[in-house]
């Protein structure tokens, strides 16, 4: 069965972003700024839209478009972490002109500071989406375990770094081996986390839902 010819079936079936996001969106395109996938954008939509969260953190904010995307489809209050500063501006200027900066905080520098100051503080989220440094995933676990309410979900994108997660780590570049084994170690945690129930789709990149029981 051809993946990539039922993948490009599927997203011939969705209608494109419209209005600012839509426009956001051509422009990250054009100008190589990643963000997510359009269909990992539909099955965020759609788990969002399900969950109905009242609060939701996100690691790895980039120019706001996925943050957009779940105020666009919620009332949640959101957190979004981003430590890259060359595109901190974007995002605010982004949340500013969407009518967002109400709903959605921008908390600036490394995520592996900020979440156990969350946790200190005794915050915790409905639904974290995570689509930061790959390579930090595994070691950002347990905090976001700390954040997440029972029946949480924890959304992970980008999972199976271009389809080489599955692939020896002898035929992964050099200096790629550490993050693809910290994905592989991130992965087989979820999935035999006692307090996580845990499903990895081939979504755009990957994706994995993970459930706080």
């Amino acid at each position: 069965m051809d993946q990539s010819r039922i993948r490009d079936y599927l997203l011939s079936l969705s209608k494109d972003a419209e209005g600012r996001l839509g426009r956001l969106r051509k422009e990250a395109e054009a100008s190589d700024v990643p963000i997510i996938k359009p269909d990992t954008e539909e099955l965020l939509r759609t788990m969002v839209q399900l969950l109905k969260p009242e609060s939701i953190l996100e690691i790895g904010t980039a120019i706001g478009y996925s943050a957009m995307v779940m105020a666009d489809c919620s009332e949640a209050g959101i957190v979004t972490i981003e430590s890259y500063e060359k595109r901190i501006p974007m995002a605010k200027a982004n949340f500013d002109e969407a009518g967002f900066t109400d709903r959605i905080s921008l908390m600036e520098g490394d995520a592996g500071l900020i979440l156990p100051r969350l946790c200190e503080e005794g915050r915790t989220f409905d639904l974290i989406f995570l689509d930061a440094a790959k390579g930090q995933y595994i070691n950002w676990l347990p905090d976001i375990k700390r954040l997440m309410k029972k029946g949480a979900l924890l959304f992970t994108d980008n999972v199976l770094l271009e389809l080489t997660v599955m692939e020896s780590r002898y035929t992964v570049e050099r200096r790629d081996r550490t993050t693809h084994k910290r994905m592989r170690e991130f992965l087989h945690a979820i999935k035999h986390d006692e307090e996580l129930i845990s499903s990895v789709l081939p979504v755009g990149d990957g994706v994995s839902l993970s459930v706080r029981l």
